[in-house]
């Protein structure tokens, strides 16, 4: 192992920080630089340290989420379930993809998915309009310092939104809170804070049968464990800090700030696999 290798450290920090802010888990903004700073490596290999860092960051921002009272129990455990099958599906066939193909679908990927949370940002205000009809679960939760939380959202749309985003982050070693996040806030209608939280209760629980899976395959040993490692050193306190964070910010700007970051670095994976 270099010593260079210890800056993964405060890599892993930064990214604890900012995926625990937004909610995503820090697998979208760890896999493209894991895809810059190992060019050789095939994408199981990036998925697995990915998913592996997402565990750590999602465990460790939701117990501090737990504290501040914002993770909707139930529905976390519903989307969880529901995800789960697809996340150990796609565990399975990110081996399959070749490395530069995979570099460009999730560049691709992350720009799409900064224009439609772009345009979530928008309509932030609106989030909370009463839901009706069959399949609608109200949900009411005290929040920290007296806040409570009422809202209304289609449980089997939320279902079937989670199988398909349970495959996709995992295909991906994104966690999918980058995916779950913009559609619990726009299509599913739930307020920004509980949104967050409650992805990131998600991402812990479906990230661990992902690893699991990269585990049995040998994808996350020597090197590639090792750095994993690293980055959870400095994943864990930068998610307490990002959880921290959130409670000083609004939730447009949260969701701004997450678009702005789809943008960079999906276009410059575009570049780094087109170019070669």
């Amino acid at each position: 192992m270099s010593w260079l290798e210890l800056l993964l450290i405060p890599l892993g920090f930064a990214v604890g920080t900012f995926g625990t802010l937004v909610g995503a888990g820090g697998g979208f903004v760890l896999v493209p630089v894991l895809l810059l700073l190992y060019p050789h490596e095939d994408a199981a290999s990036i998925t697995s340290i990915s998913l592996m860092v997402v565990f750590f960051n999602a465990t460790s921002g939701s117990i501090a989420y737990a504290r501040l009272k914002r993770i909707d129990y139930f529905t976390g455990l519903v989307f969880a379930a529901a995800a789960t099958p697809g996340s150990i599906a796609g565990a399975y066939m990110v081996g399959a993809v070749p490395r530069q193909t995979f570099d460009v679908l999730f560049g691709v990927i992350l720009l799409l998915l900064a224009a439609y949370t772009a345009w979530a940002a928008g309509r932030t205000a609106a989030i909370r309009t009463p839901v009706r009809g069959w399949g609608v679960t109200t949900r009411t939760m005290p929040g920290e310092e007296g806040q409570t939380f009422r809202y209304s959202y289609n449980l089997p749309q939320g279902i079937a939104y989670s199988v398909g985003v349970g495959f996709i982050s995992s295909l991906l070693g994104i966690g999918g809170g980058v995916i779950h996040v913009p559609i619990m806030i726009t299509l599913l209608r739930f307020p920004v804070h509980v949104a967050v939280a409650t992805s990131h209760f998600v991402l812990a629980l479906i990230s661990f049968s992902g690893v699991a899976v990269h585990l049995s395959n040998g994808d996350l040993e020597g090197a590639n464990l090792v750095r994993a490692l690293l980055l959870a050193v400095g994943v864990v306190p930068g998610a307490q800090a990002g959880a921290r964070l959130a409670q000083r910010l609004h939730g447009p700007l949260i969701v701004r700030l997450l678009a702005i970051a789809l943008v960079a670095l999906g276009a410059r994976l575009i570049m780094a696999g087109t170019l070669g």
